[in-house]
């Protein structure tokens, strides 16, 4: 279970630092292209739009074949165009190289939530899902200042070492990870393994429960910094020192939170941690200082962080071979509530003072969400 953890947790944290690479790059990128800076964050939409697209097909490539073979070959894909980046001599070919960076990425990451519970026993799906998160944990905490340190050599250094980790961690899946194939390797087509989900009600269920808790808290966790800015009167340097111990938490709670289920049961902690969130978050309109909003928002996001593992487990229980597919599509759903958190957040820090209006609207969020899942049944269990 340790080495299979290991692995999940380096995949994870390599795609995710990836991600957040570039930001710093931004400025630099800017003047070297020549281009504004609102249109310099495209290069960081490129990604994004690339995983999300791409998420919802490679799914129902990935289910009936080897997902370790899908896995790497979407990790070399990854290292390559994250090596291309680097010799991007103009500003369309970094848009280029960084949307195959995330259409490579999706072939990658949802291959580790649908293989987690195929490599471990059930009794360890939880935890090993935590380690898989805490990666993505890592990623947030630490991509920004890795870029901004690498690119103290050169713009290109970021690109180069993630591109040369890359390779380093595909040679330790070719040895250490096993066939990931499904019993008799049959192979649905790509039609009929979303007719196949369409007509999974339980999935369909999960989806939008999930899509909504996201919805939720994407809201949240959008303007935290905008909060602290201007409720607090913090500088950028200030925000960013906040949202480091703000991330350990939610770090932690990913590390940690099996053994909250390993005593209550996944059910039971699910629900238990759900009615959390949403006290938690309507407590946050009561807060009217920077250090109550610091300690408040470090046990919402450590409860996050033990709440998350939950969301994949109970997603891939409800499928047998559509793993994959199950996987991306969580993806996109997390993709759409973020998109529908950036609009609905922005409205409410207008209106509101504060944390006023994003707290109570989250909180509603969540129990929506409870409710969904409510009626599924799930806590009956």
């Amino acid at each position: 279970m340790k080495k299979y953890s290991l692995m999940f947790f380096l995949t994870m944290f390599l795609i995710g630092t990836d991600t957040f690479l570039i930001s710093p790059l931004l400025p630099t990128l800017s003047k070297l292209y020549g281009i504004s800076t609102s249109i310099s964050g495209w290069m960081v939409s490129a990604y994004a739009i690339g995983y999300a697209v791409f998420a919802l097909i490679s799914g129902p490539i990935s289910d009936g074949r080897d997902r370790k073979k899908v896995m790497l070959w979407g990790l070399l894909a990854f290292a390559i165009s994250t090596l291309l980046c680097a010799f991007a001599t103009s500003f369309p070919f970094m848009l280029l190289f960084r949307l195959l960076a995330g259409i490579s990425a999706s072939f990658v990451t949802p291959q580790v939530w649908a293989s987690i519970p195929i490599v471990v026993d059930k009794k360890d799906i939880v935890k090993v899902m935590g380690y898989a998160t805490a990666g993505l944990s890592v990623s947030q905490l630490v991509g920004i200042p890795i870029g901004s340190y690498l690119a103290v050599l050169s713009w290109r250094t970021p690109f180069y070492v993630i591109s040369a980790a890359s390779i380093v961690l595909l040679l330790l899946l070719i040895y250490a990870l096993p066939e990931l194939e499904i019993g008799k390797r049959e192979h649905s087509s790509f039609l009929k393994t979303y007719v196949q989900i369409l007509n999974n009600r339980l999935a369909l269920s999960y989806l939008f429960a999930y899509c909504v808790f996201q919805t939720g808290s994407f809201t949240a966790t959008t303007f935290v910094s905008t909060w602290f800015t201007g409720s607090f009167g913090l500088s950028l340097s200030g925000v960013g020192t906040a949202m480091i111990a703000i991330g350990a938490g939610n770090l932690i709670g990913s590390l940690t939170g099996s053994k909250i289920v390993n005593k209550l049961g996944l059910e039971r902690t699910f629900l238990y941690e759900l009615i959390a969130l949403i006290v938690l978050y309507l407590l946050t309109p009561l807060v009217h200082n920077f250090w109550s909003a610091e300690i408040l928002l470090t046990i919402v996001f450590l409860v996050n962080g033990f709440i998350f593992p939950l969301f994949m487990t109970t997603l891939q229980s409800t499928v047998k071979n559509e793993r994959s597919t199950i996987s991306s599509l969580s993806n996109a759903a997390m993709y759409l509530g973020e998109t529908i958190a950036g609009i609905a957040g922005g409205i409410l820090f207008k209106q509101f003072t504060g944390y006023s209006g994003i707290g109570p609207f989250v909180a509603i969020m969540i129990l929506i969400a409870l409710i969904l899942y409510t009626r599924s049944g799930i806590f009956k269990q």
